[in-house]
């Protein structure tokens, strides 16, 4: 199965120093908000998910979720989660580091397509 949502190493690396600290995590695609669509690193369970909630996957063992109206924009895209120098002005753990969490995208191919790794709903 392709995975939707994957993490480069120095993410990966924050991510380990995060867990670290903090325990469990848990990630949520913004909609917009605050650092426009980043993505926002939490203590798993600090952010209120709903039924309007999709879980992509996870990335070093952190649930990876958005909004279903954003996943219809963006369930053709695989996601790679990397970090960037400099503060957001996010509620995201990683914050006062220095750093921020980021995305970049690219469009799954038609061979893809059919090979995706299924997304989950918070009554699953």
């Amino acid at each position: 199965m392709i995975k939707r949502v994957l993490v480069d190493t120095e993410a990966s690396n924050m991510i380990a120093q995060l867990k670290e600290r903090f325990g469990d995590l848990m990630f949520h695609q913004s909609g917009g908000c605050c650092d426009g669509s980043s993505p926002m690193c939490f203590e798993k369970g600090e952010f209120k998910l709903g039924g309007s909630d999709v879980k992509l996957g996870e990335i070093d063992g952190c649930e990876f979720w958005m909004s279903k109206d954003q996943f219809e924009y963006w369930q053709h895209t695989q996601l790679t989660i990397g970090i960037t120098k400099g503060r957001g002005s996010s509620f995201s753990i990683e914050i006062p580091t220095g750093y921020r969490f980021m995305i970049h995208s690219r469009m799954f191919t038609d061979d893809e397509l059919g090979e995706l790794e299924p997304v989950s709903f918070l009554e699953d």
